[in-house]
């Protein structure tokens, strides 16, 4: 699993070795506090090397874009983990070629339903009926092995059986797999946007090397707030992989976007968040039709009742 920064602003390294639970809750206790886009966590079984670490059976590394606070950072991995794990976590800085290296290794093809997210090095993982999403994992948010982006994806899947869809937005667009995965489904324009334009421009480097760039043109737009996203709609289906508070936040902006009994797809939740979401977004008149969770995350889908739309 590994989720977040862009190489070029990597810093700076925590590292602990532990099992693959402890792992995992150190992993997704950074993924939910900090901003993704200046802070990334991996966590992996180790192979040996000769790097001069204390290796154990799985390890989690924390790359951070500017010098972390290592109390509080100490702080959050004894909640997840346990003051002896907390004490036993290390510091230091780390080049970009060590960033690319950890981000990099191990990370093998995942599945999701029909989807197959895999690096270069993962293409025989992609069999006949498969749809392949091939992703460079060190561009930037988004490689396929987060629970919250498998969640996506097999909701997709989902919604893909049930109906046709001739409008569809991503917002938080990261690595551009969730835009692409959907061009894949439903050979159809997706309008993409994100706030970082490094996650920009790496998804529509994904579209290209997924040969969607003629589906796929992402843009920097904080939100919707980009004329060609609200020209887009109104929007059969809304992607969001992003994280509770923003999702809360864009709830009024989507419900303008959307048609009736359009499908909208959040994701980026732990268990605590969900009710949270699900109230803010049927508040803009919309029901709850499923949740999924992997690995502790949780995707929901919603659904807009019939109603007017309001793009402007």
């Amino acid at each position: 699993m590994l989720e977040g920064l862009p190489p070029n602003s990597a810093t700076h390294v925590m590292r602990l070795s532990c099992d693959e639970a402890m792992a995992r809750r150190v992993a997704d206790i950074i993924v939910e506090t900090f901003d993704p886009a200046t802070t990334a966590a991996a966590a992996f079984e180790e192979v040996p090397d000769t790097s001069g670490w204390d290796m154990g059976p799985w390890a989690v590394e924390v790359y951070f874009g500017a010098p972390p606070d290592e109390a509080n950072v100490r702080a959050l991995v004894a909640v997840a983990a346990g003051a002896a794990a907390a004490g036993a976590v290390t510091f230091g800085e780390v080049r970009e070629r060590d960033w690319v290296a950890a981000s990099l290794e191990g990370l093998g093809p995942v599945r999701a339903g029909r989807f197959v997210v895999h690096g270069a090095h993962g293409r025989g993982a992609v069999k006949a009926n498969d749809i392949g999403i091939e992703i460079e994992a060190a561009l930037a948010f988004g490689t396929g092995h987060h629970g919250s982006t498998q969640g996506c994806l097999r909701m997709l899947e989902l919604v893909a059986r049930k109906r046709r869809l001739a409008a569809i937005l991503d917002l938080g667009t990261g690595s551009g797999v969730l835009a692409i995965a959907a061009a894949k489904l439903f050979k159809r324009e997706i309008h993409a946007g994100d706030i970082d334009r490094v996650c920009v421009k790496a998804a529509a480097a994904n579209s290209k090397r997924n040969r969607a760039a003629s589906f796929v043109r992402p843009v920097a737009a904080k939100g919707a707030a980009h004329p060609l996203l609200r020209k887009g709609g109104p929007y059969d289906l809304v992607l969001a992989n992003i994280l509770a508070r923003p999702l809360r936040e864009l709830a009024p902006q989507i419900a303008r976007l959307t048609a009736p009994r359009a499908e909208i797809i959040l994701s980026g939740l732990i268990a605590r968040d969900v009710s949270g979401v699900v109230t803010a977004y049927q508040g803009q008149g919309m029901t709850l039709s499923r949740r999924l969770d992997i690995d502790g995350w949780a995707t929901l889908l919603m659904q807009r009742r019939g109603g007017r739309h309001d793009n402007s």
